[in-house]
């Protein structure tokens, strides 16, 4: 018996606010601060930006070609199905459903009430309603169909880049306050501490492969899935590096990392008393734009485990009116609501967050595996620089990786049992799955 597949509702543009909105969240106007604390100089912190987006659109080049040769829903957990067979695939989906992009979306949750309670005071308990409300809205506009939560996208993606604008465009049309010159010395530079701003950059960068997982929705997927990638990370790069130049502009880089908000300190002194709130209003849609780039994807990859026979067969249905994975939906946006009320979320989220770097590292590696075992399949887009680049990207994720795990070895264990968990419960739904196929 067929099952009612997800229709090809979503665009280019769709697809490439998808991107942008997704990646950039609070990270650009908190992170800064970590990078000025490692680097000595303007340029090196430039740099250092620069370089991480470049590697990062790397990533994004890699599942271009992933996508564009396999448009299904699912991205990342299909693509490793493939290359590394169905274990695999499914110990990703898991760790993505146990922790990683729930709390991600639960860590972005609590930022919207922390920036909301600047422009309106809240008591605890008021924040924890507002993070919930505005997680059960986005729930419901995604319930209702891929369309309406592109639409709600495209809106924030483009009042987050107005809001970026206009931080950036006050800070270069308003005096230099910042004396401090671009040659200064970099006596003090190390590669662990651009190591450490490094991670900290990667971190700002997350969320470049969430278009992977509508790949099934996209229309003319091997035409728009590339381009809305490389679209989307060249975009986000050009935010990133004018976001940091505008900073650099009007403050110091001791004022940078001695600032827990930079873009509320920037903003201040080339708007005045009103840039915080204007920031705060920005992160605000910023950080909406995200959780909803998330509501539209990641319960993607649950359906798509569901349909192998991986997952509780509920979360592969269909919608029969909205034709949304609505179960997968419902149930993911619970359990972010149920991490972002525990507490428990930024905890389980350290644990895991070198898991994110393994899978990833391995499904851009990906292409090399399956460009040898299935060398006939067509390829619309090839990605640029193989097989150096691809090898590069799979480097440094093994070195954030090692890295991870010699500075916190203890949640690191922590997250490698956590995603051996998984395991019992892979050999589970597959013994599930043949004894409904009839073979035992």
């Amino acid at each position: 018996m067929n099952q009612p597949e997800l229709p090809r509702k979503l665009g280019l543009l769709d697809s490439s606010s998808i991107v942008v909105g997704t990646v950039i969240g609070s990270s650009i106007f908190l992170v800064p601060n970590l990078v000025a604390r490692n680097l000595p100089s303007p340029a090196m912190i430039v740099a250092v930006w620069t370089f991480t987006g470049v590697l990062t659109f790397l990533g994004a080049l890699a599942l271009a070609e992933l996508g564009a040769m396999m448009p299904s829903t699912g991205g990342v957990y299909v693509y490793l199905r493939e290359s590394y067979g169905p274990l695999c695939g499914f110990l990703c989906g898991w760790t993505y459903f146990l922790v990683v992009l729930s709390g991600s979306d639960a860590t972005l949750v609590v930022a919207f009430s922390i920036y909301l309670s600047y422009l309106v005071p809240l008591s605890p308990a008021l924040a924890k309603l507002a993070a919930i409300g505005l997680l059960a809205v986005l729930t419901f506009i995604s319930y209702r169909g891929v369309a309406a939560g592109a639409a709600a996208q495209n809106l924030f993606t483009f009042l987050k880049i107005t809001g970026v604008a206009v931080l950036v465009g006050a800070a270069f049309l308003g005096p230099a306050r910042s004396a401090e010159a671009w040659s200064a010395s970099v006596s003090g530079f190390s590669l662990s501490h651009f190591g450490v701003a490094m991670i900290a950059c990667l971190q700002a960068y997350d969320g470049w492969y969430y278009v992977s997982f509508v790949a099934g929705e996209v229309r003319a997927p091997r035409r728009n899935l590339p381009l809305s990638l490389g679209l989307g990370m060249a975009a986000v790069v050009a935010v990133y590096v004018l976001a940091n130049l505008a900073y650099l502009r009007v403050l110091s880089i001791g004022e940078i990392a001695g600032s827990e908000r930079v873009a509320a300190a920037a903003a201040e002194r080339s708007m005045g008393p009103a840039g915080a709130g204007i920031v705060a209003l920005a992160v605000l849609l910023s950080i909406v734009g995200a959780i909803n780039g998330g509501r539209i994807t990641v319960p993607r990859v649950y359906f798509a485990q569901a349909r192998d026979g991986l997952f509780f067969k509920r979360f592969g249905a269909v919608h029969p009116r909205f034709e949304t994975p609505s179960f997968s939906i419902v149930v993911s946006g619970i359990w972010t609501a149920v991490l972002t009320l525990s507490g428990t979320y930024e905890q389980l989220y350290s644990y895991l967050i070198f898991a994110a770097a393994i899978f990833h590292g391995m499904a851009v590696v990906g292409v090399i595996m399956l460009r040898r075992k299935y060398p006939d399949l067509p390829r619309p887009y090839k990605m640029w620089g193989y097989p150096v680049t691809p090898l590069l990207f799979a480097a440094i994720s093994l070195w954030f990786v090692v890295n991870t795990i010699i500075t916190t070895p203890g949640p690191s264990l922590a997250g490698l049992l956590l995603m051996a968990s998984g395991v019992p419960a892979y050999y589970y739904w597959r013994r599930k799955a043949a004894l409904a196929a009839g073979n035992p």
